[in-house]
């Protein structure tokens, strides 16, 4: 059985495949009556067979509300299948999210790393400025404030 998805039901393609025979063709004489064609028999699913005794019209009265429920049911399956392809795109973005995220807090990590280094390396500094002051304090105390006043004092004459 061949198939065809052209998003038409199989009753949709018979009607244009008759309408299609009737028009007459250009290059026949108008008067002619046109042949009577049948459009090619469409499998019928193997879940169904037709019963003993019925119709010719019950039987593809039939064929033809199967055909119908048969192309839906095919274009459920298909909205499945599109359904699982968006889930796995969810996946892999699932997957590279939680990859990122893994980078990110590894660069989160050296961030903190760099601020403990500057954090340490401003402390530093500051005790060094400190026992610099310390010092230059302890020189100044050391210094006699005499000694230096008995230069400033002037001659007396």
């Amino acid at each position: 059985m061949v198939q065809v998805s052209t998003g038409r039901s199989g009753a949709e393609l018979e009607r244009e495949i008759q309408a299609e025979l009737r028009r007459p063709a250009v290059h026949e004489p108008q008067f002619a009556s046109p042949t009577t064609v049948t459009a090619p028999a469409l499998g019928m699913p193997d879940y169904v067979e037709h019963r003993e005794g019925a119709t010719e019209i019950g039987k593809l009265s039939a064929e033809a509300v199967v055909r119908e429920y048969e192309e839906t049911a095919k274009e459920i399956e298909a909205m499945g299948n599109e359904l699982l392809e968006r889930v796995k795109q969810c996946e892999a973005l699932t997957r590279d999210t939680l990859s990122v995220n893994a980078e990110l807090k590894e660069i989160a990590a050296r961030y903190r790393e760099e601020a403990k280094r500057a954090f340490d390396h401003i402390e530093a500094c500051s005790l060094v400025v400190a026992e610099a002051r310390k010092t230059c304090a302890d020189l100044k105390d050391k210094i006699p404030l005499t000694a230096g006043a008995e230069r400033i004092k002037p001659r007396k004459k």
